[in-house]
C-alpha cells in the first residue's frame, strides 16, 4: 500500500510537571512546572504544515524517523528543533527558528537561522 497524500489536525495544551525527592543529605533531585502553552498543527504532505496559536519556537520538537532525511524548501519557514537520524537539508532562502540536529549532516544554503528564546 502506498500513501500519496496525508492529512493530520491536532489541537492541544502541552505541560510538563516536573518534582523533586531528597536520598540523602547529600544527594536530592529536583524540578519544577512548565507551561509548553495552547499550540497547533495541521500537516498535509503537499504543502507543509503550519503551527498555529501561542506555541513558540524553543518548545516544538520535531522527531524524524526513517532513513529519508529532512528537506525544509526554498523559501520556506521553519520553526522548532528538528531531531532525525538522516541528514536534514536546508533549501536556499529558508528561514529558521530553532535547531537542526541530524547524526549526519546538516545543509544550509544561504540561510537565517535564528536561535529560539
Amino acid at each position: 500500500m502506498t500513501t500519496t497524500s496525508m492529512v493530520d489536525d491536532n489541537r492541544d495544551t502541552g505541560y510538563k510537571l516536573f518534582g523533586g525527592y531528597q536520598f540523602n543529605k547529600n544527594f536530592a533531585l529536583e524540578g519544577g512546572y512548565f507551561d509548553l502553552g495552547k499550540f497547533g498543527f495541521t500537516a498535509t504532505t503537499v504543502p507543509a504544515g503550519t503551527l498555529s496559536g501561542s506555541a513558540q519556537a524553543k518548545n516544538i520538537f520535531w522527531q524524524v524517523a526513517g532513513g529519508a532525511g529532512v528537506i525544509i524548501g526554498s523559501t520556506a519557514h521553519m520553526k522548532g528543533t528538528i531531531l532525525t537520524q538522516a541528514a536534514i537539508h536546508v533549501r536556499t532562502g529558508a528561514s529558521w527558528n530553532g535547531r537542526a540536529l541530524a547524526q549526519t549532516a546538516v545543509t544550509l544554503e544561504a540561510n537565517t537561522v535564528t536561535k529560539p528564546n
